[in-house]
């Protein structure tokens, strides 16, 4: 488990909470779980290697959300707009993993007239996006160790600033369970 840093862990961190997703379908119903608590305006990053289930989480993030579009990688595009169908915030997915620097490469993206109205979902945002909101939830995935088939992940989940409380954090992981 990382500690916190960079300019967030000024903001106040909560505490990282730590959960094992066994299957697929349960990284996808842990981004489901997690739609439940996104508002508009939240800033997701995700870290994990490729393959690891990011992706993955932000399917079933759209799902939760209700969101129209089939949420892919945005590898090839940087960034996918999701509208909502139901009223709510649209997902705007981001895949950084191309992108060499900070928030000056990341600015040519609008993400901060964006953030306000949706949830920003940012793939391989380390070091590239934090400055963009104090409050954001940062979804790390790792692998199993080893050379395995095995598809459990361990996800850590860790608030950063007012928004993520403590309590809100402890429960998106007892959910996720």
């Amino acid at each position: 488990m990382e500690a916190p840093h960079g300019p967030a862990a000024d903001a106040g961190t909560t505490a990282a909470h730590t959960l094992t997703v066994d299957s697929p379908e349960l990284m996808a119903d842990l981004g489901r779980a997690l739609a439940a608590v996104l508002r508009p305006g939240d800033l997701v990053m995700l870290t994990g290697e490729l393959g690891a289930g990011k992706t993955t989480l932000t399917r079933g993030l759209g799902a939760g959300l209700g969101v129209r579009g089939a949420v892919t990688s945005p590898t090839f595009v940087i960034a996918r707009v999701h509208p909502s169908l139901t009223g709510g915030p649209a997902l705007v997915h981001v895949d950084a993993y191309r992108l060499g620097g900070g928030l000056d490469e990341m600015e040519d993206l609008d993400l901060d007239v964006s953030l306000p109205d949706s949830v920003v979902v940012v793939e391989w945002g380390d070091g590239k996006v934090e400055e963009l909101s104090d409050d954001r939830l940062h979804v790390v995935i790792d692998r199993v160790a080893g050379d395995t088939d095995d598809d459990r992940r361990v996800v850590t989940l860790t608030g950063y600033g007012s928004r993520w409380a403590e309590a809100e954090v402890a429960a998106l992981a007892r959910q996720g369970r």
